[in-house]
């Protein structure tokens, strides 16, 4: 096991420090922001009596005795809850437990609002997955609206999958001025392993299986409450909140239904009015989350080979905190953290086996032992980092924290620093005069990680089955999936195209995909250039290409190229695509805005500008109102 005292790796310095550099500026108007809203009032005592006797017309009179009381905290509840989804249904009681330990300590706590939660996996190559990644930014603007209200002294936000917990953090740090503290619902217990999971789709996209079979599989592999055990976003947004200190310790993955998940709940109510000013143990948002957060977040990602959704999310969460942090950070991170786990799609093994092993526990002591992590940071559960190699344990129903092992019980799923699946971590960005782009190689095997070929190119992911059935894919073939992008069509995941890609790989040709567009979490076996950016749309350079050009990725080198004679590739016209048909139906006409709005990929694909940089930049005279 690595000590504790060894100093914080070099690199993991440098990174900080250049973001904390780059970001000085705008991280100070945000800090200034933030202060000044606490100034003005962060609960109930501003409000007027009229705005008051509104606040809490509904509340029981004990709690409108005490939100008569300035000096008694009052919690406001934000959730994901819906009941459609697995992975959100959990939440459905959380309100109540959170009230009543707030009136066990003699405070409150109030649902503020809902936001709403959609599941990629339910989308899956359907329209509505073009929704999905703007529904980030419209759960920040959701948060917002519901803690408006000034009501509370504090906030708790409830939620687990995808773009949920990236938008809550988007909201949390516009209200930073508030403690935070984020609560989870657990993941489904284990079911159809993953391996089997993966063959029946293989064999339905040869036609060897039908519908029934493949449904049975998937019934089987998402069967209750909770969320999917693969390690894709849900699973990486757990990671990355415990490793912020934005969870409890050992929070992230303790099955939900369960009395430890019920006591875990409660405390986090209990943590949060202990860090109301009115408690004296004032701890807001702003002062907790920094560099050093969003590093520690980062270094755990790629450690974990989590999804690389977080190249965007994380770059537009640290935005929203007045951060900077570019896809060069990720990749130089990515040089001196090793890849730690195996959890599916990097391995057999999900999320459950992953915290049978060691979990987070001993993922964070082996990070802070080698000094990959900042262990300094503030976090909801004391002063620094050190608490969180501890796990919760229920002694006669009280909630106690224990020492996590110190070695990995399961080497084949969690392993330490000394001895780790591969040197390096998971994620890596391609350069090339095809633009810049990311790609997952945890999941790769080393002789797939560089493919040269002719491309096939395909403007709608639906259009590639049928060239598929043709047999027309039978070769070594690179297939650009372009016009995918933010501005294009919302920049929907592509995992559909999985299974096809897979089986070609299978069949013994090198196969990849190159697309402007996202594969999720859940990318896997065929090295996949996603998010290349600039799109196709926003005069990409995939906009250039044509089918038969010979394109190389190279992984390992970290390039991205087309073979294309440099005088001949600058004299080709890019191509416009038709793309009417993405923006209607299924309520995508009301995203036109986003469309239009959306920023590049490498600045996290959002809809809300550059937060305080778009100020200072209009200070500085560089942007005018009309330009914005």
């Amino acid at each position: 096991m690595a000590q504790a005292s060894t100093p914080l790796n070099a690199t993991v310095q440098q990174v900080t420090r250049r973001i904390r550099e780059r970001s000085a500026e705008r991280r100070a108007l945000y800090e200034e922001r933030m202060a000044d809203q606490h100034r003005r009032g962060v609960h109930r005592a501003e409000l007027s009596c009229g705005n008051l006797a509104h606040g809490f017309a509904a509340c029981g009179a004990e709690d409108k005795d005490r939100l008569k009381l300035m000096n008694s905290a009052n919690l406001g509840i934000i959730s994901s809850y819906n009941d459609m989804l697995s992975a959100h249904q959990p939440l459905e009681p959380f309100p109540e437990i959170i009230k009543e330990a707030a009136r066990a300590m003699g405070s409150t706590a109030q649902f503020a609002g809902g936001v709403p939660a959609m599941c990629d996996g339910v989308t899956q190559g359907q329209p509505g997955m073009e929704l999905s990644l703007f529904s980030r930014d419209v759960i920040a603007m959701a948060t917002a609206v519901g803690l408006s209200h000034n009501m509370f002294d504090a906030a708790l936000y409830l939620g687990v999958c995808d773009k949920i917990v990236p938008g809550l953090f988007i909201g949390a740090a516009r209200f930073g001025h508030l403690p935070a503290v984020f609560v989870p619902a657990g993941p489904m217990p284990s079911g159809l392993p993953n391996k089997e999971k993966a063959r029946v789709r293989q064999l339905y996209a040869e036609g060897k299986v039908g519908r029934e079979e493949l449904l049975e599989a998937e019934s089987q592999s998402y069967h209750s409450p909770g969320t999917c055990t693969f390690y894709g976003t849900a699973n990486s947004n757990q990671l990355m909140m415990e490793i912020m200190g934005l969870h409890l310790p050992g929070a992230s993955f303790v099955n939900p239904g369960t009395p430890l998940r019920e006591a875990l709940t409660r405390f986090a109510a209990e943590q949060a009015v202990r860090h109301t000013e009115a408690a004296g143990d004032y701890r807001p948002f702003y002062r907790q989350i920094d560099e050093r957060a969003i590093v520690n977040a980062m270094v755990g990602l790629l450690a974990s080979g989590g999804s690389t959704n977080h190249t965007m999310h994380l770059v537009a969460m640290a935005a929203a905190a007045g951060l900077t942090v570019t896809w060069d950070d990720f990749t130089e991170l990515s040089a001196v953290v090793p890849s730690l786990t195996r959890i599916y799609p990097n391995g057999q093994a999900d999320v459950n086996h992953f915290q049978a092993a060691g979990g987070m526990s001993l993922l964070i002591r082996e990070l802070l032992g080698a000094g990959l992590i900042h262990g300094d940071i503030p976090t909801i559960f004391g002063t620094d980092l050190t608490a969180y190699t501890r796990e919760p344990f229920l002694e006669d129903g009280e909630l106690v924290w224990r020492e996590g092992p110190a070695e990995s019980l399961d080497p084949d799923v969690l392993r330490g620093v000394a001895e780790p699946f591969a040197p390096t971590g998971g994620l890596s960005v391609l350069d090339g005069n095809l633009g810049r782009g990311v790609i997952k190689v945890s999941a790769v095997a080393p002789e797939h990680r560089v493919v040269e070929a002719p491309v096939r190119i395909f403007e709608d992911q639906n259009e590639l089955k049928a060239a598929f059935d043709a047999g027309e894919l039978d070769r070594d073939v690179i297939v650009v999936v372009r016009f995918q992008g933010p501005k294009a069509n919302g920049m929907p995941e592509l995992h559909k195209l999985t299974p096809y890609l897979g089986v070609l790989q299978d069949r013994g040709y090198r196969v990849a995909l190159v697309t402007d567009g996202r594969m999720s979490g859940a990318s896997g076996k065929v090295p996949a250039a996603i998010h290349m950016t600039p799109e196709a749309l926003d005069g990409g350079p995939l906009s250039r290409l044509r089918d038969g050009d010979i394109v190389r990725l190279d992984a390992d080198a970290g390039t991205l190229e087309a073979r294309v004679d440099a005088h001949a590739w600058a004299d080709r016209e890019q191509h416009v695509a038709e793309l009417d048909h993405y923006h209607v139906g299924l309520g995508r006409e009301l995203f036109g805005g986003f469309r239009h709005l959306a920023m590049r990929a490498e600045e996290g694909a959002g809809v809300f500008g550059g937060f305080e940089a778009d100020d200072l930049a209009r200070q500085a005279g560089q942007i005018h109102d009309e330009d914005a």
